[in-house]
């Protein structure tokens, strides 16, 4: 699609250099207009760099390279570890607010527990994680965070001869169907994993329907539990008390990792409502 001049050429901020901010920054800089990025943390990214941090995920490197770039050649102003106030966006023609997503906490006794995290405390901050680990949630951002907890040792991705092990792949040729008689090798999770959800469906329904397979068969090889239909009572030192199949169960677990969906971040919105300078 060719990228057209703008008719009237404008002073845009964008707020969240994450993947819809470095998109239309990059983009609207590219039509002629003047753009300044903003984002509170130290390096573009926001939810490519939680998902480079997941097991078969690691082109997102490279898009953030290309990010990089691009913020060069169009002469993007970026503004990095700068989290910006609604007063301070007032000389801008107009906003674009792009400013990502937060976590959805469940309303569960106990969520303030100090064995409770967010999948943003293990995947951005590296939270100590135990070898025992709930994780409740069952969509996508359930299964990024099992797959990462679950690796041992080096993403298998990036290295055919190990990926071809680990999937039964028979490399020589010589076998029909190019399948090794060994069959899949794919190694066992050093952490105990069980991942929950409330709704009966199966777990990760929701996934592509060409690789939510892949996923599902990784962590079941390698020993993570899939546990539906659960009814959350609470967490405490004791670990995560729920119900099963109308039993009460003690999940005695060193860590509760909730990955239980997203909220939009929209700290900036209504005073830049107020203000008349939010367009998106």
């Amino acid at each position: 699609m060719p990228i057209l001049p703008a008719v009237q050429k404008k002073n845009l901020a964008v707020v969240g250099a994450g993947p819809a901010g470095l998109a239309f920054a990059i983009n609207a800089a590219a039509r002629g207009h003047q753009v300044t990025l903003f984002d509170a943390h130290s390096e573009i990214g926001g939810q490519f760099n939680i998902a480079k941090q997941i097991p078969g995920k690691e082109e997102f490197y490279e898009t953030l390279r290309y990010y990089r770039r691009m913020i060069e050649v169009t002469g993007v102003t970026l503004k990095l570890n700068h989290t910006v106030t609604a007063d301070q966006l007032q000389s801008f023609d107009e906003t674009i607010l792009a400013s990502g997503i937060v976590p959805r906490i469940p309303p569960i006794d106990g969520i303030d527990h100090p064995k409770v995290l967010s999948y943003l405390d293990v995947l951005r901050d590296k939270a100590p994680v135990g070898k025992k680990v709930a994780i409740i949630g069952c969509g996508g951002i359930g299964f990024d965070t099992a797959m990462f907890l679950s690796q041992p040792g080096e993403s298998t991705s990036k290295n055919i001869a190990e990926f071809c092990n680990e999937w039964g792949i028979d490399s020589s040729l010589q076998q029909a169907g190019g399948l090794s008689p060994q069959g899949m090798q794919i190694p066992r999770s050093p952490r105990q994993i069980v991942m929950l959800q409330r709704k009966a469906s199966k777990p990760g329904q929701g996934l592509g329907k060409t690789t939510g397979w892949i996923h599902r068969t990784t962590l079941l090889s390698r020993g993570v539990k899939m546990i539906p239909g659960v009814s959350y009572q609470k967490i405490d030192d004791d670990g995560l008390h729920v119900v099963i199949n109308g039993e009460t169960q003690v999940l005695a677990v060193d860590n509760v990792v909730i990955c239980a969906g997203q909220e939009p971040n929209r700290a900036l919105a209504q005073p830049l409502i107020d203000s008349g300078k939010l367009c998106i």
